[in-house]
């Protein structure tokens, strides 16, 4: 392909589920950041450590593995460790409609070269019971403002369960950033498009681990629990891996030119292969 771009390249991973998750982000990123030219890397990293939030050691290995910006959602203090590192890590991103004084940061403006870009995360109010944050319809127009400011381009994470709630976001902030990825589902859309004032959408850019799952964790523990309704701990599913993300184009003005799928397969590791707990 060419390696001619108008502007920054970058690729927005899909949720990151377990220990298989790891390990195709260690199999698979290197190839597609050479094969895409990209630029910056972004992936929602809240299921890394066993499905269920992520521990300090995945996201310090995370990072060495390649990724600039780890965003989270309503799992992202589930691990009791991370709250305070969470405080130590710039790659690390937590909704910004949290109450302000909570651990952490919900937005960052990343230097690349000569280029700042902006990324930000706002958790969703559907689906969510166990966790309440402010309107991200009232706070995201004047985060974004505040960013766009002192940025080149800006890249909202709209983690959100519902694709009403998404859509609604995608027009309230179409021309006020750059790109909105949504996440949560762990379901890849097929609804990537430029919206008319040159903001680039994706209703949910899927996750990266098993995809025989049930949201990257083992069909077999989850059915059960739904059978009996007796809790269990839930384990990583190792079946069909792929990685799948978003490669989004931005020119020099910050609007996005293109969007498109990423769709990468791996195979699963022989036994003593997979480094997936270093950290």
């Amino acid at each position: 392909m060419s390696t001619e771009v108008q502007g920054l390249r970058v690729l927005c991973i899909g949720e990151v589920v377990g220990k298989a998750g790891i390990y195709c982000i260690k199999k698979l990123l290197p190839e597609i950041k050479k094969e895409e030219n990209i630029d910056f890397v972004i992936a929602n990293t809240e299921g890394v450590t066993g499905g269920f939030g992520i521990g300090k050691n995945h996201s310090v290995y995370m990072r060495k593995l390649g990724i600039d910006c780890q965003t989270l959602g309503e799992k992202g203090y589930y691990k009791k460790d991370i709250v305070e590192h969470i405080v130590k890590a710039p790659y690390l991103l937590r909704p910004a409609n949290y109450p302000p004084g909570n651990p952490g940061r919900g937005w960052r403006i990343y230097d690349y070269g000569e280029k700042k870009i902006a990324v930000f995360t706002m958790l969703g109010q559907s689906g969510f019971p166990r966790t309440h944050l402010s309107n991200p319809f009232t706070y995201a127009p004047e985060l974004a403002a505040r960013l766009k400011a002192d940025a080149d381009l800006v890249i909202m994470d709209f983690h959100a369960a519902t694709t009403a709630e998404k859509y609604t976001m995608f027009h309230l902030m179409d021309g006020k950033v750059s790109a909105i990825v949504g996440t949560h589902t762990k379901a890849m859309s097929a609804d990537e498009q430029i919206m008319p004032g040159g903001t680039a959408i994706i209703c949910d850019n899927g996750r990266t681990g098993s995809l025989e799952s049930v949201g990257g964790l083992d069909p077999k523990i989850e059915i059960e629990k739904f059978l009996t309704q007796v809790p269990e701990r839930s384990r990583d599913a190792w079946k069909k891996l792929e990685l799948q993300a978003v490669v989004i184009e931005f020119d020099d003005a910050g609007k996005a030119v293109s969007i498109k799928r990423i769709r990468k397969e791996t195979e699963a590791p022989d036994a003593g292969e997979s480094d997936s707990n270093q950290g």
